[in-house]
């Protein structure tokens, strides 16, 4: 029983993880990448369809994004689905293409975006704490209904400790890499 509740808590903490990575891939850095357009919602015949299930974005070079729609008459729905995105972007179209030039980020906006980056990785933390909480109580429980010893439990409450430790050096890891892009001019 206790292998289950360590496992199961690794494995809530590590998908904690993954949810922050997954976060701070949206974040932009000056960089164009496809993802910085995974918010966007185009309409699509009714409904409110993802961006790239109805376009191919690809990134021609460090500063553009270039967004091939798949059906001709879908240009002006997605120029203005990315207008409206809140993102700061202005497309452009060339053809058939849509570029969309990132322009270079200021100081200022920078700050921002640490600020923000620093703001999710803190409840990434507290996330893995909270999943460490209830682990141990959990834990306690068991301890209460004579499952496991009092020794058994001081094991486990130092192992839930060192997972939970791993996770939040993971989630420093992810913080520090993502700073230090955000800072590269």
């Amino acid at each position: 029983m206790m292998k289950e509740i360590q496992s199961d808590a690794d494995n809530r903490m590590g998908k904690s993880v993954d949810s922050l990575r997954q976060e701070l891939v949206k974040v932009r850095t000056g960089r164009a990448h496809p993802s910085l357009l995974d918010q966007v919602k185009v309409e699509y015949y009714g409904s409110m369809t993802e961006l790239n299930q109805v376009a191919n974005i690809s990134v021609p070079d460090a500063r553009t994004l270039g967004i091939q729609p798949w059906e001709k008459p879908m240009i002006p729905a997605i120029e203005k689905a990315i207008l409206n995105s809140g993102l700061g972007l202005n497309p452009v179209t060339t053809g058939d293409l849509i570029r969309v030039p990132l322009p270079p980020l200021t100081e200022e906006r920078r700050k921002d975006l640490i600020r923000m980056v620093r703001k999710g990785g803190e409840g990434g933390r507290v996330a893995i704490r909270n999943i460490r909480r209830d682990a141990i109580s959990d834990l306690k429980e068991l301890e209460k209904e004579s499952e496991i010893t009092e020794d058994d439990l001081r094991k486990a409450e130092d192992q839930m400790q060192k997972l939970t430790d791993k996770h939040v050096a993971e989630v420093d890891a992810l913080l520090a890499t993502k700073e230090q892009e955000l800072m590269e001019i």
